[in-house]
């Protein structure tokens, strides 16, 4: 693969732990980058479990939460459990971190602010140092810290964004797979990246989306209609977005406010008919082939370096070698990059 690309999935509660490391084997031997796994205690199972289990059955891939949060989980203890996951994995773990949404909210807690969140990566960095690292007026220290472990940010916003270009090692950009609102997103990270005097080779931009490739543009629609919505839920709170998406502000506090957490990315979710078909053809990837590949191709014009696809449930072992062996395939064809 010229370009680089990564997997995002959860482990649904109606799927086995054990078929996790046959899924993780096959996405290490397909050449993918990065493995990324959902953090959400109550809606999926055990993130960690879900890693290590990965980490033992892979030889390449870059595996983290993506992502985890301040508020559900210790720092001490994501340090520590991200330690463990490098070990197993011979150095191949990355940590995603984010404000927090489903696995906060559901838990009846408040999403990190900003400040919150610079002091928590700065924190992170003393802990994988293994030098002592003050935590509310605690001096603590990692016993089991051996390397400095890349820290991303999950970002949208433009605080967030400028954040990550600041003082990450990557940015998991959550937003939409649509070229003006992730050129909108990208230049703050641009001016993080400028305000910290740090080079863009210093930060590895990722950018989240999800696909569903179908002749019939109905079924790829209301297949990818629920991780739509949880988008929309998300950029309810904005403040600020592109001109052309304010549109679309109505059908957000839709989403945010019939948003079931528990049911989150499930494909029978009753709040996933919240959002217009209008909204799905621009957050993520519908359609046939040929406008699939024609939009990741537009994609991977912007300063990205990685793309990492959602991999939804619902036979996954098929969306992942049609993933593979057929979209990545039509777009890294001669001329296609």
């Amino acid at each position: 693969m010229r370009h680089r690309y990564g997997i995002s999935l959860g482990v649904s509660p109606r799927e086995p732990l054990s078929r996790t490391a046959e899924l993780a084997r096959a996405i290490d031997e397909r050449g993918f980058e990065a493995l990324w796994y959902i953090d959400f205690q109550l809606g999926m199972k055990d993130v960690y479990a879900a890693m290590n289990l990965a980490a033992l059955s892979t030889e390449n891939v870059l595996i983290g939460a993506g992502v985890t949060n301040l508020v559900t989980r210790h720092p001490t203890v994501t340090a520590n459990a991200t330690a463990a996951l490098d070990e197993l994995s011979d150095g191949r773990a990355v940590l995603g971190l984010g404000a927090g949404w489903s696995a906060v909210l559901g838990a009846g807690g408040t999403p990190s602010r900003l400040g919150d969140l610079r002091s928590g990566i700065d924190d992170f960095r003393r802990l994988f140092s293994g030098e002592p690292c003050d935590l509310d007026g605690n001096e603590v220290r990692l016993a089991t810290a051996k390397r400095q472990i890349p820290v991303y940010l999950a970002v949208s916003q433009p605080a967030m964004l400028r954040l990550a270009g600041e003082t990450c090692d990557g940015a998991v950009l959550m937003g939409a797979a649509d070229p003006e609102f992730c050129s909108w997103q990208l230049d703050y990270i641009h001016q993080g990246l400028e305000a910290a005097g740090r080079d863009r080779g210093q930060l590895t931009v990722d950018l989240f989306v999800t696909m569903s490739i179908n002749d019939d543009e109905a079924s790829a629609i209301d297949d990818v209609r629920a991780w739509a919505t949880s988008q929309a839920a998300t950029f309810h709170p904005w403040e600020r977005m592109p001109p052309a998406w304010e549109r679309f502000r109505p059908e957000f506090a839709r989403a945010a406010g019939a948003y079931g957490l528990v049911d989150h990315l499930s494909l029978q979710a009753g709040h996933k008919h919240t959002v217009s078909d209008e909204f799905v053809k621009s957050v993520a990837l519908v359609g046939d082939l040929d406008t699939c590949v024609d939009r990741l191709r537009q994609l991977w014009q912007l300063d990205i370096d990685r793309i990492t696809f959602a991999l939804l449930s619902g036979g996954r072992t098929q969306r992942l070698a049609q993933l593979a062996d057929t979209v990545i395939g039509a777009v890294e064809t001669e001329g296609g990059s």
